[in-house]
């Protein structure tokens, strides 16, 4: 008779602080009227049930929580279109997945906050907001028990934040971040929905506060769904959407 080795713990500490964490921001913006788009190029499942998991009050008389599974075989494609400024956008997929990868590039643009479950490799530093992340190079982890915790702890924890509502009030303060000293904008992320008119140089651009004109005579040659970073008005360079998706 042989016996498999099960790890005593199954969410350590650090991964704790981080569902903390995560869940916070999600109960925020669900209090906001936010929407929870999940998708998982690899593990279609796993969109379904986390998605199931939310729209599933935790207990009965609580809150069904808006959540939507993004399935086409073009995820980037479909949560342009569905994502709204203030949305939520949840990933089941490793750190290698191109569509995750350029999905969560273009958030910033779109207006979302992001979440990043998976295993082994851990995803570049700053690639979501939120990272739940399974230290592990096992190929099984996507199908254990183990893996599904996480997002049924996240849910769980998320309807506790209803139970605390002086947590869900985010205070607005004075912001001290670094920005122009001439003209108080910082770069920010744009992505292209209307290239300018033969006669022009301004194209349409979608940012997290919502569509804008932007000069692009800087970068010219733009094209619909192209990344920039925009400072004053302007579009200052063009970001590259193919780095580090090979």
């Amino acid at each position: 008779m042989t016996t498999t080795e099960v790890p005593t713990t199954l969410i350590g500490t650090d991964l704790s602080d981080d569902l903390a964490s995560a869940s916070l921001a999600l109960a925020r913006r669900f209090h906001t009227g936010a929407t929870l788009w999940v998708i998982s190029p690899q593990w279609e499942p796993h969109a379904h049930h986390v998605a199931v998991e939310f729209v599933h009050p935790v207990l009965m008389g609580k809150r069904a929580l808006p959540s939507v599974a993004l399935v086409e075989p073009d995820p980037v494609s479909q949560a342009r279109v569905a994502t709204r400024p203030g949305d939520v956008i949840l990933a089941v997929a490793s750190a290698d997945d191109v569509q995750v990868l350029d999905t969560m590039r273009r958030t910033p643009a779109w207006g979302a906050q992001t979440i990043w479950i998976g295993f082994g490799a851990r995803p570049p530093a700053g690639s979501a907001d939120h990272v739940l992340w399974v230290e592990s190079d096992d190929p099984m982890v996507p199908a254990t028990g183990r893996f599904v915790l996480m997002y049924h702890l996240l849910w769980e924890l998320t309807h506790v934040c209803f139970e605390q509502p002086g947590v869900l009030e985010v205070k607005t303060e004075d912001s001290t971040d670094e920005v122009c000293v001439t003209c108080s904008d910082e770069g920010r992320l744009a992505e292209v929905v209307e290239p300018p008119t033969p006669d022009s140089t301004t194209a349409l651009v979608r940012t997290g506060e919502g569509e804008e004109p932007v000069d692009v005579s800087l970068v010219g040659g733009v094209r619909p769904n192209d990344l920039l970073l925009i400072h004053a008005g302007a579009a200052i360079t063009r970001i590259d959407t193919t780095e580090g998706l090979a």
